[in-house]
């Protein structure tokens, strides 16, 4: 079975997952506020060339970019259709458009979404929150996106984003992790002629901390080994902050998780090996900027 979408946003993830949709047989056309690569000329002509019922994936930055679309959105779509928030939304806000766009008939899903740049080739893993019935219906395209068992419908409006927001507060404990372990290597007076891509790679086979970071830091380290290129400096897209704020809401100790977020602001004072590690890393997994040194 195929699924028509409507695609809002052709950035690094947009594009991929329209590509990926495309080649699972799914009829996608594209919207972006670059006419270079927009296949419709606006958000109306978009949803004009849509078959109801209509569906609809945001994936353009979150926060106002997010909250404009999904209104405009909301002027032109009915009774039936569905709006697919794939973007890193805070989950309280995507509650309160479910719930707005439900007086109007139009299911929100929200579908925290993980595979930065390489998910065209991987796959995307999807969590997404919201009604069974809108579910199902967008089913179809969540299992071509993602890999084999990569997608699941976790619960009501705005868990799938909870979900996503947590896994992001993991995913700055384990950056911080293998950041702290590489700079203690390279740090190390007594064994000073350490090859930290050699044994970045050894890691990889067999250990107990091998994982796909581990292959991206291996390859971030196999083509500059002393991340001579990158500066120390790494942002926060917010998700961090949200699990730290959450975790204090519901009185849940997540000590590694605060002390991974105030380490990248210590990275915006200093430049340390370590910041250097996470940058690399999230340029390797997501195509995240980096500052060059």
């Amino acid at each position: 079975m195929t699924v028509q979408i409507g695609m809002v946003g052709l950035g690094r993830m947009g594009v991929g997952m329209s590509e990926r949709l495309r080649l699972g047989g799914h009829d996608v056309i594209g919207y972006d506020r670059d006419p270079a690569v927009s296949q419709a000329a606006s958000l109306e002509d978009l949803v004009g060339r849509l078959s109801p019922p209509r569906a609809v994936w945001v994936m353009v930055p979150s926060g106002e970019p997010t909250e404009q679309t999904i209104v405009a959105l909301s002027a032109l779509l009915t009774d039936g259709d569905t709006i697919i928030d794939g973007g890193n939304s805070n989950f309280r806000d995507s509650i309160r458009r479910a719930s707005s766009l439900a007086e109007k008939g139009i299911d929100l899903l929200d579908a925290g979404t993980s595979g930065g740049i390489w998910g065209l080739q991987e796959g995307f893993c999807l969590m997404v929150g919201g009604s069974a019935h809108a579910f199902a219906r967008i089913e179809p395209a969540f299992k071509t996106l993602a890999p084999e068992a990569g997608y699941a419908h976790v619960g009501s409006s705005g868990s799938g984003h909870f979900v996503k927001m947590v896994h992001n507060g993991i995913e700055y404990g384990l950056l911080q992790a293998y950041a702290e372990g590489f700079e203690i290597l390279r740090g190390s007076k007594l064994f000073t002629d350490l090859d930290l891509h050699q044994i970045a790679d050894l890691w990889r086979h067999g250990s107990v901390v091998r994982s796909w970071l581990l292959d991206l830091a291996e390859r971030a380290l196999s083509a500059d080994p002393e991340l001579s290129k990158i500066e120390g400096y790494v942002a926060d897209s917010g998700e961090g902050r949200w699990t730290v704020l959450e975790a204090i809401e519901e009185d849940v100790p997540a000590p590694l998780t605060a002390l991974s977020l105030f380490a990248r602001f210590a990275s915006r004072q200093e430049s340390s090996f370590a910041m250097k590690m996470i940058a690399a890393l999230r340029h390797e997994f997501g195509g995240h900027a980096v500052k060059e040194s």
